[in-house]
């Protein structure tokens, strides 16, 4: 299970640090695609591949779940982590997420997130929080 938040920066080639404790959990190998809200996922490779046999078993005739195939398979990327513990994410990602330089980690269970800082930190001032704990009780929490 991925926890915490994690402040880095991308250097000028795109590469970033994977904090220690991530790359722990990760292994050398893991993959990256578009997460929802504007960031990116990171999964483990069993992660990745619990998440793929579900997208796989969608209905082919549903559009909606073609699309949201499409959007986490055909943006996804195997990553290796060099031996400084960085990952080189490829342009493309990059500019979905609006990644320049300073870049939030935040682990949330099975995956981690890669925000733009600037965006993490308008996106999750936590505001609302008393209000969105309300709403929780619905789902079981």
């Amino acid at each position: 299970m991925f926890v915490g938040e994690y402040s880095h920066s991308l250097d000028a080639k795109g590469r970033l640090i994977i904090p220690s404790k991530f790359r722990e959990a990760l292994g050398d190998t893991f993959m990256v695609t578009k997460g929802l809200d504007g960031c990116l996922s990171i999964y483990d490779m069993d992660g990745w591949k619990v998440l793929e046999g579900k997208l796989q078993a969608l209905p082919l005739t549903n559009a909606n779940a073609r699309k949201f195939t499409r959007f986490m398979l055909g943006g996804a990327t195997e990553c290796d982590v060099d031996k400084q513990g960085r990952i080189l994410l490829p342009a493309n990602l990059r500019e979905f997420a609006h990644l320049n330089k300073d870049v939030a980690l935040v682990g949330v269970g099975g995956r981690i997130e890669i925000w733009d800082k600037e965006t993490w930190q308008k996106t999750n001032a936590y505001d609302d929080m008393e209000e969105i704990a309300e709403n929780m009780e619905g789902v079981g929490i």
